[in-house]
């Protein structure tokens, strides 16, 4: 019985991301879901409370698995400019990945305390390493250079998914050339 379950939370949690990668958070609704799934109305309200408590469940779930990339990735580079190019080389190449495109969609959309709170966990960690790396290279205001990176890698990914004129690795070039020039301060 238990495993049923999982398999039907994880089988709702599926349709979210296919819903929120397809339409964005005004996507991701209980009719929807149930379309999805093939299950009754009132059996999404079993699993979910709340929209609200599907995105915070799909942040808990997805965010640390990307997150953990994008890690993964850095870890692997063995300079500080290699770490800053992984950190915005890795998060554009996952843009086509479902996973990642809901946790966009997420951010862009308004979540709660809670949610918000498990994103910017994982995200902190994320700019940690960043500013570490950054450090590294001899800037003084390390945190404000990898906050600021990131508005980088975020206008990068809103251009790939909007399908910009540009192809996704020019895109992907230009962000890691400006990174890379820009932190050298």
């Amino acid at each position: 019985m238990a495993e049923h379950r999982t398999m039907q939370r994880d089988a709702l949690l599926d349709a979210a991301r296919a819903l929120l990668s397809e339409g964005g958070t005004e996507a991701l609704t209980f009719p929807a879901l149930a379309e999805r799934t093939g299950l009754a109305r009132s059996s999404v309200y079993e699993y979910f409370r709340s929209r609200a408590a599907v995105v915070e469940e799909l942040c808990a779930v997805d965010f640390p698995v990307w997150a953990a990339e994008v890690e993964t990735a850095m870890e692997r580079a063995n300079t500080p400019e290699g770490k800053i190019e992984a950190y915005v080389r890795q998060q554009l190449a996952l843009v086509g990945d479902r996973r990642h495109r809901a946790v966009v969609a997420i951010s862009a959309g308004e979540l709660d305390a809670g949610a918000r709170e498990k994103i910017r966990a994982a995200h902190g960690g994320l700019i940690a390493m960043l500013g570490e790396a950054l450090l590294a290279l001899g800037h003084d205001r390390p945190r404000l250079t990898a906050m600021l990176l990131q508005g980088v890698v975020d206008a990068a990914v809103r251009r790939i998914e909007l399908g910009a004129a540009e192809e996704p690795d020019e895109i992907t070039e230009a962000a890691v050339a400006m990174a890379l020039r820009g932190v050298r301060g």
